[in-house]
């Protein structure tokens, strides 16, 4: 059985990338990919998540991540992410180079994400480590900062 932060990640990952309209099709694909669960439990991981069902114009409702409604282009971009220089993965982590001096307000920017991908960050004056949850793929983390921090899709992320 696969653990909890896995099925998480698996969870936002199916709703981010397909129109998915009922439990029963998420639970169906889910356990295709090798999760086995209750539909008690998926409707917790639901609610832990906070998964809404938001108007489709050709399935009627699908789930959508409320993040992804409420964080709107717009205020992203008041994402301070000047000084960014490059990112790199090792053991799991994140590891981003800043211009000097800049690594402490670009933590606190990731830090404020309130993502569930990051579980924290430690920053120095021009290194940051970003700590993902248990579960979360190289791949998880990149589309985050792409998707969140908008300045991230300006510079070559490796």
């Amino acid at each position: 059985m696969r653990d909890r932060n896995e099925r998480l990640m698996a969870i936002r990952r199916l709703i981010n990338g397909s129109n998915i309209s009922s439990q029963e099709e998420l639970q169906d694909q889910l356990e295709r990919q090798g999760f086995s669960m209750t539909q008690a439990t998926l409707s917790r991981d639901l609610k832990y998540l906070k998964v809404a069902k938001m108007p489709d114009s050709e399935k009627g409702y699908i789930y959508m991540l409320t993040e992804r409604q409420l964080n709107d282009p717009s205020e992203n971009e008041d994402i301070p992410i000047t000084g960014f220089v490059s990112i790199d993965y090792a053991q799991g982590m994140a590891i981003m180079k800043t211009l000097p001096g800049h690594a402490s307000s670009i933590a606190y920017a990731l830090d404020n994400l309130n993502s569930y991908e990051i579980a924290g960050t430690i920053a120095g004056d021009d290194t940051i480590l970003v700590i993902p949850r248990d579960g979360v793929t190289k791949g998880d983390l990149t589309n985050l900062l792409k998707t969140k921090m908008p300045g991230f899709r300006r510079e070559e992320v490796h």
